[in-house]
């Protein structure tokens, strides 16, 4: 398992979650579903995104990346997945986009979980963020 710092200070963890920013719909494929959405958000530092997939303005997938490592959320599956990512490897594939792949991990690793919802905290108040908090309230 990869290990990360995850002792970020209040600064850092503010200045993460504001950084996050929509990328346009469309740049993102969507599935040719009706009431089916893709929203991406992308932070100002390299390895760290957001992903969502609703159904009927309902979250049915959900992705948190940073610096290498994951959490994630699937409606299939009702429980958070941590993991890693290759993100920070330097094989050749890692610099093709979209080619990121993810290792589950074999333990949750809830020290990330915690951290990545300290982050979404700091966007409580917009509906998608929201939506996403309720998850690790499961």
């Amino acid at each position: 398992m990869q290990q990360t710092n995850y002792k970020l200070d209040p600064q850092e963890i503010a200045y993460l979650g504001a950084s996050l920013r929509a990328i346009e719909q469309r740049f993102i494929k969507q599935r040719r579903q009706e009431g089916y959405k893709k929203i991406w958000f992308q932070g100002e530092e390299p390895y760290f995104d957001v992903f969502f997939e609703f159904e009927y303005e309902k979250i049915i997938w959900f992705q948190f990346t940073l610096r290498g490592k994951t959490v994630s959320w699937d409606i299939r599956k009702p429980e958070l997945q941590t993991g890693n990512t290759n993100e920070l490897c330097t094989d050749d594939v890692s610099f093709y986009a979209a080619s990121k792949t993810i290792e589950n991990d074999t333990r949750t690793d809830w020290e990330f979980i915690y951290l990545a919802k300290l982050i979404l905290e700091t966007r409580a108040e917009e509906e998608i963020f929201s939506q996403a908090l309720a998850l690790f309230n499961k």
